[in-house]
Formats: C-alpha cells, sequence, structure tokens
C-alpha cells in the first residue's frame, strides 16, 4: 500500500500528525548508549561502594550467612529486631532470592561492604540497561528515558543498598521485555525467559506478583485472544504456589500470605493521608518529574499541582490531618512543626510532583482517545490502514505504562505495610519512559534552547539525587561510626561485664561484631557491672530493670554534614519508612546521631513514665 502524505487541517492538532510518523532509528549504534549509561551508572554508584550497612541489609546479610551454613533453611534462626527474641521467618517479609545471591557473593568475594556493593552494581545496571530497551518499544528517545531513571533519588538511594529492590526492578523490567519482544510472533524462547524472569521476581520481593495480571491483560488486550502465551504464565503462578508450600513447610506459615496479613495489620496511615504520603514519596523518588515539569506542563496545570501540594502539606504539618505513622508521636509532631517552612515547603513540592507524575501517565493515555473522537472523520479520510494501527498499538502502550505507575502507587500508598521510597521504586522506569514520550510528542522542534532545557533538568536532578545519596551515605556510616566508638571504649575500660544495645538497622551489624548482646525487654539479663549503650534512632518507649540504677558514662555525637537526610523523624524524613516522616527526604540541617553509654548498677530505683532522654 502506497504511504499517504497528511496535510493537516487548520483545526487538526500537528502534535497528533507527528504521533503516526514511524520512529526513526538513532543513526548512532545502540551500543554507544549503553556504553554511555553504564559508565555513567557506574559513576554514580562506585563512589558509594565503601558505605556502610543500614536499615534492612542487616537482615538480608544475616539470611546471607545462614544460607553459607544451611541452604535449604534461610531463615531457620532467631534474632532481636524489635524489641524481644523472634523467628526470622516472622521477621523478615520478603522472599530469599537475594539473600541466596549475596552467599555467593559473601563466599566468593568476603562479606566487606564494599564486596556487597560492587555485587550490586550489577542489577542496577541490568534496571537500567532494561531501562534503554525497554524505552526503545514506547519512545524514540530511549536514552533520554534511561537518564530519566538513573538520575532520580530512588534509583541511586536504593542502588547503593545491598536490598532486594533494585534486583527485582531489574527482573521486572527485563521480563517485560521478553514478554512484549516475544508476544507477536509467538518466540517460545522469549516467552519462557519472561516467565522464568517473572518467577525470580516473585522470589526476590512479592510485589512481582503483579507482572502477571500486568502481562495477561497487556497480552489479551493486544491480541484480543486467549492463546498459547497464556501457558507461559503459569511458570511464575507455579513458583508462588511452590512457595507457598516449601515455606510452610519449613516454618509452618505461608510467608507470601503471612507478609500480606503483616500488611494489612501493620498499616497505620488513613486513607487520605496515605493518599498525600504516597505522592510525595512519588515525587520525592521521581524527581526527573519534577525538574521536567517547566518543559512539559503548563503554567495551570503547574500552578494547580502546587496549589493541591501547599494545602495537603498544611493538612499533614499542622495536624489537621492525623498522621498516625509517626514514630515518638507527640514529639515527633512538635519537632516537624517547629521547621514547619522547611518541611512543609518540600513536602508541598513533593505532592505536587506525584500529582504530576499521576496526571502524566493519566494523560498519556487520555491524549489519544480525547484527540482521535475529535478527529474521527478527518483521520478516516486521510489515514491509511498502517497508520490506523499505529495509532492502536500507542493507545496500548499508554495503557500498560498507566497500568504500570497507578497499580505501583496503589501498592505503595494503600496495600504496602508503610509507604517507602523501595515500593515505589518499580515505577521510575515507566515515569521516565513517560517524560521521553511527552517531549517526543510536543511537536515542537528540538532547537539547540530546548536540549539545554532538557540538559540542564537531568543535570538538576543528577545533583540532587547524588546530594540525597550523599545524606544517606553519612547516615550509614554514622551508625557504623557510633558502633566502633562504643566497641573502643569498652576495650579501653577493659571491663568484664556484659555489653548490650539497644537499637538495629546498621547499628546492629556493627555492634554484633563488638560481642554486644541485644536488648530482650521480655528478658532482660544485666547484671551490676554491665553496660548498655543506647542509639537515640531507637531508644524510645522502652524501660531499663527496675531493680537496678544506670550511671551515664560517656554520650557521643556524630555530625552530619551533608545537609541532606533519608530517614530522620525530627526532620519528617521517611524514605525507608513513613512512620518517621511523609517526605521521602529533606534538604536542611541534620541533627547529630547520639549515642549513650551507660553502666549497671546495683542500687534499686524507681523508673519513670517516660524513657530518660538520650
Amino acid at each position: 500500500m502506497s504511504s499517504v502524505v497528511l496535510e493537516p487541517s487548520k483545526r487538526f492538532d500537528r502534535a497528533v500528525v507527528e504521533e503516526f510518523v514511524p520512529r526513526k532509528s538513532s543513526s548512532r549504534p545502540p551500543y554507544h548508549s549503553y556504553a554511555c549509561l553504564a559508565v555513567l551508572t557506574l559513576a554514580c554508584l562506585l563512589p558509594f561502594s565503601g558505605r556502610a550497612f543500614q536499615v534492612d541489609d542487616t537482615l538480608f546479610i544475616m539470611a546471607a550467612h545462614q544460607i553459607s551454613h544451611h541452604p535449604l533453611d534461610p531463615y531457620g534462626f532467631n534474632l532481636v529486631w524489635n524489641d524481644s527474641l523472634e523467628r526470622m521467618s516472622d521477621v523478615t517479609q520478603n522472599p530469599p532470592l537475594a539473600c541466596y545471591y549475596e552467599a555467593v557473593v559473601g563466599e566468593i568475594a568476603g562479606w566487606s561492604e564494599r564486596a556487597f556493593h560492587i555485587a550490586f552494581l550489577l542489577p542496577a545496571l541490568a534496571l537500567v540497561l532494561g531501562t534503554y530497551r525497554l524505552a526503545g518499544h514506547f519512545t524514540r528517545f530511549p536514552l533520554l528515558a534511561a537518564l530519566a531513571t538513573v538520575l532520580t533519588p530512588g534509583f541511586l538511594v536504593s542502588a547503593g543498598s545491598v536490598m532486594c529492590d533494585t534486583m527485582m526492578a531489574a527482573m521486572w523490567v527485563w521480563a517485560m521485555i521478553l514478554w512484549i519482544e516475544g508476544l507477536e510472533p509467538l518466540n517460545v524462547w522469549y516467552l519462557t525467559g519472561a516467565g522464568v524472569l517473572m518467577a525470580a521476581a516473585f522470589l526476590t520481593k512479592y510485589f512481582a506478583v503483579a507482572l502477571i495480571p500486568l502481562m495477561a491483560g497487556y497480552s489479551l488486550v493486544r491480541l484480543r485472544r486467549l492463546g498459547n502465551w497464556l501457558w507461559f504464565l503459569l511458570i511464575p503462578v507455579a513458583a508462588v504456589f511452590g512457595y507457598q508450600i516449601w515455606s510452610h513447610a519449613l516454618y509452618g506459615k505461608y510467608l507470601f500470605t503471612g507478609a500480606v496479613h503483616y500488611a494489612n495489620r501493620a498499616r497505620g496511615l488513613e486513607s487520605w493521608v496515605s493518599v498525600w504520603v504516597g505522592l510525595s514519596f512519588t515525587g520525592g523518588c521521581a524527581l526527573t518529574v519534577l525538574t521536567f515539569a517547566p518543559l512539559i506542563w503548563s503554567r495551570k496545570a503547574k500552578g494547580i499541582a502546587i496549589a493541591i501540594g501547599s494545602l495537603a502539606a498544611s493538612a499533614l504539618i499542622f495536624g489537621w490531618l492525623d498522621y498516625h505513622g509517626r514514630e515518638h508521636e507527640l514529639e515527633a509532631f512538635n519537632t516537624v512543626r517547629a521547621h514547619w517552612a522547611l518541611v512543609g515547603s518540600q513536602l508541598a513540592i513533593f505532592i505536587a510532583g506525584g500529582l504530576l507524575a499521576l496526571g502524566l501517565a493519566i494523560t498519556d493515555y487520555g491524549r489519544f482517545s480525547w484527540r482521535i473522537r475529535r478527529e474521527r472523520d478527518h483521520l478516516f479520510l486521510t489515514l491509511v490502514l498502517p497508520v490506523y494501527e499505529r495509532w492502536t498499538k500507542r493507545r496500548l502502550e499508554s495503557l500498560l505504562l498507566l497500568a504500570w505507575v497507578v497499580g505501583t502507587f496503589v501498592f505503595a500508598s494503600f496495600l504496602n505495610w508503610t509507604v517507602n521510597a523501595r515500593s515505589v521504586l518499580p515505577l521510575i522506569p515507566a515515569m521516565g519512559i513517560l517524560i521521553a514520550r511527552r517531549l517526543e510528542t510536543m511537536g515542537g522542534v528540538w532547537t539547540r534552547s530546548l536540549k539545554l532545557k532538557i540538559g540542564s533538568a537531568l543535570v538538576v536532578s543528577g545533583v540532587l539525587s547524588i546530594w540525597v545519596a550523599v545524606g544517606d551515605m553519612y547516615m550509614a556510616n554514622l551508625a557504623r561510626s557510633g558502633a566502633y566508638s562504643v566497641q573502643q571504649q569498652v576495650a579501653n575500660e577493659g571491663g568484664t561485664g556484659t555489653l548490650w544495645y539497644r537499637g538495629h538497622w546498621g547499628f546492629q551489624h556493627y555492634i554484633d561484631q563488638a560481642g554486644a548482646q541485644p536488648l530482650d525487654v521480655n528478658n532482660f539479663q544485666i547484671r551490676p557491672g554491665d553496660l548498655v549503650v543506647v542509639s537515640e534512632r531507637f531508644g524510645y518507649a522502652f524501660h531499663l530493670p527496675e531493680t537496678l540504677s544506670f550511671q551515664n558514662e560517656r554520650v557521643w555525637e556524630f555530625a552530619n554534614p551533608s545537609l541532606a537526610a533519608t530517614m530522620n523523624w525530627k526532620l519528617g524524613a521517611g524514605f525507608y519508612s513513613s512512620s518517621a516522616g511523609p517526605l521521602p527526604f529533606t534538604f536542611g540541617q541534620v541533627p547529630p546521631d547520639r549515642y549513650s553509654l551507660m553502666k549497671a548498677g546495683s542500687v534499686r530505683y524507681q523508673i519513670a513514665e517516660s524513657p530518660p532522654d538520650f
């Protein structure tokens, strides 16, 4: 069929016509883009390869040690993680595939921080390069989509951990690639690989089970019929049921459904609060949506988003909405309110960014349906069949991206036990693709000025993201410094008593190496002469034995000069859990970390209603 030259009428939008222009492949070979992205990713992450372990890194490393000795029993040990002795199978809410990877790394390269962080560069690279290849199915500018994914706080901070999130996201993206490329014409090897990756992603993090309905829905809409592709979805389905049977046989409980029940019990935010907090985390973690906003949104749209964000931020900061997720309750609320200008302004901007992110996904789909209805007669008179099929494909792509983004947002905001950046991470590649699609279809000429603005948006997002990653590294390293300082103090005193501690996350990993024992509130075993170290981060809501007195031996304060906080309840930053605050991170003066060392005496005293101020 001969091609038809489109001559749009006066009322026909040029951008609509350009939607149907076949995508031109770049004159530059793809491996140049792959090399560029790999170098950029390594340049951003390698400086953090010596970062201390923190947050749930400790749980994954504990499970990896267990696997190295008992490969078929990853969670068969007990630990004190919160207040008392618990089974690991009750504490962890993630499947063990990432832990098996860490066990292999530990046995081959050693159990150092650098060995683990370098090993986790592989899933980070896989995620970035996979985003580029996947974006090639959606936009003429896949490199821009991948860059808009890399240069975000959600990616750079998450990729700097040794938890399962980046690994799962990488498998998610590559499973989508193989499924899309193997669906029509049907390629058995590609669809088998996609099914295996879906299963592996689920065994890395439970949220990946969402890939099954996502790819099933995409296939039904694309092919409009059931087909042999359905059999390949049985691979991840079998993995889900097999994992349930295996976990029940080992631990007497179904770990997947147990994680679902845990999320239902532990979730503490009201529905409206969850909406605003979820938007805040989405806008902050996918920061390129904000930095590209001047290019892809009208002043009216940006003004509405800022107005809604400001109102929601005021409601959260000043207590008009009850934020049940706060740690330290009234003290945290008053502290955050004391910084209302600093915290509130950033919260308003992040919520606005979250609104624009969801709006980007919604309008990308709605643009095709609305405009094609408006110009239906003109299109059917002027467009040839291949062009109409091209439009249908574009709408299907938009629908897939919309389901991807909205589904992840709903899970992170309403279904997970807490709102955190780790749950938002899977939608960041989709946001990068949506940014590229919006710029592709704006209908303007890519002048030098526009290219400079696009480069500036990427640079601003990248600089701020690295800044946040530096702040997160300082937070991790300060916990290690606190543990080492306590260890040195105890060694210098040469005491014979036991060293006990209150706190977990990275601090627990390093203080355990000093031979310290965790405090179990249900079984205090402190004796006169013992030492107790308490981290201010975790020194709330607990009581020491009433039969002993405690004398402060020393207090350490470690300053965080980064001016960026990812987890600080005093500034409302809760990157790893919204229980610490409604923002994923904050910029500003970060309060120092404090660690108190006390010595147990033998004089009985009456404990106060609240714990001592450490």
